[in-house]
């Protein structure tokens, strides 16, 4: 027997058209955060009833999103290995991982609501480790999340160029080594990395 049976295909066109208005979603978001569903609709060349019967609103829309930010902060933590590689290392990959997200995510990024349980906990942890290695004094993890993410939006907010960001070809480089450094001398290590190798 060949080919897929129709309820399969429909399924199939259903997540396509999902995906076409997520990804429509992000993009004209991150210009106008207050944009309709109708536009978002129309960038993705789809049926305003289409968005409708898929989103029932606005905020269900905004909830994906963050949902779907939320799963790729999990997989970040996990591919940067924050439960058992050295913590410096896993620090800088997770920190090359959520640029790239800023990037990609431009509107998403802003939602408080994909900051779940789970990637705070992620994020707690790896703050545990690097004070148990060593590479920083402050003893609350909460507290370290909380100044790593207020300069995350900082560094990600400078303009290219700026003199703060060092003269390299490669931009996003720049940003993590910045605030790689300053995230750990703002928490009581050695801004340089210079106390503990990548390895330790």
């Amino acid at each position: 027997m060949g080919g897929d049976s129709p309820s399969r295909r429909v399924r199939a066109d259903a997540e396509r058209s999902t995906a076409r208005i997520l990804e429509a979603a992000e993009a004209v978001l991150a210009v106008d955060a207050n944009a309709s569903l109708e536009r978002i609709a129309d960038a993705a060349g789809l049926a305003r009833a289409t968005v409708h019967r898929r989103f029932s609103s606005r905020t269900a829309l905004l909830d994906v999103l963050a949902e779907q930010l939320s799963e790729r902060y999990v997989a970040g933590l996990s591919q940067a290995k924050v439960k058992t590689a050295p913590p410096l290392f896993a620090l800088r990959r997770l920190t090359e991982m959520v640029f790239d997200l800023k990037v990609s995510h431009r509107f998403a990024v802003q939602l408080t609501a994909a900051l779940t349980p789970a990637v705070l906990d992620g994020l707690d942890l790896l703050f545990v480790r690097l004070r148990d290695a060593g590479a920083i004094t402050a003893v609350d993890p909460s507290w370290c999340r909380r100044v790593y993410l207020a300069l995350l939006h900082e560094v990600n907010d400078l303009p290219a160029g700026s003199p703060a960001l060092a003269a390299t070809a490669d931009e996003i480089e720049a940003r993590v080594d910045l605030l790689v450094r300053t995230t750990l001398g703002a928490l009581g290590g050695t801004p340089d990395g210079s106390a503990l190798s990548l390895t330790d």
